[in-house]
């Protein structure tokens, strides 16, 4: 009688003398090996093989294997530090274009400002207050009207932070070697 089931008759085998089986699978299993021959056949070689691996002992590598690996692999030539692989032309490449994004985007906002709000015909000495109080008048609605825009700045600051980050990370390693 052959049952048919989703796991392969090996593993299944496996489960029951690893002891992992639940009780209804290891009463299944015990009938279809007192029934099946061919069962019975895979259980036995499966059986010797796992006392075969409990007996054997597993060889521990020497005392001095990992210093022979590292003598070895001192012996070659071992790849420089990824500070030579990478071209500081590029990054300063592309640290500029970021850097001349943001003043380009800066430039175009501050263009988009109203800076004339009021009237400037009748200056009286206490009107001189560095042109302060015309800011009151500044409409910042146009320049930061598009989702784009705001975005697209966020992303260029935060690069540039990076950047400036960076930078200053280097210039203090290599003052501090």
């Amino acid at each position: 009688m052959r049952m048919n089931t989703e796991q392969p008759m090996e593993e299944r085998l496996w489960n029951y003398i690893d002891g992992l089986s639940s009780q209804a699978e290891k009463s299944a299993i015990e009938a279809l090996l007192t029934e099946d021959r061919e069962w019975r056949e895979k259980y036995n070689e499966l059986l010797n093989i796992h006392r075969l691996l409990d007996a054997s002992e597993l060889d521990a590598p020497s005392m001095r294997f990992t210093r022979n690996v590292m003598e070895e692999i001192a012996r070659f030539h071992v790849a420089p530090a990824t500070r030579t692989y990478i071209n500081k032309n590029i990054i300063r490449g592309i640290g500029a274009f970021f850097l001349t994004m943001i003043l380009g985007l800066t430039v175009f906002v501050l263009t988009r400002f109203n800076w004339t709000g009021g009237s400037s015909d009748n200056v009286a000495a206490k009107d001189i207050d560095l042109g302060l109080s015309k800011l009151k008048n500044v409409d910042v609605s146009k320049a930061f009207n598009g989702a784009y825009i705001t975005v697209f700045m966020l992303i260029a600051v935060v690069m540039g932070f990076i950047l400036l980050d960076l930078y200053l990370q280097r210039k203090k390693t290599a003052a501090n070697p």
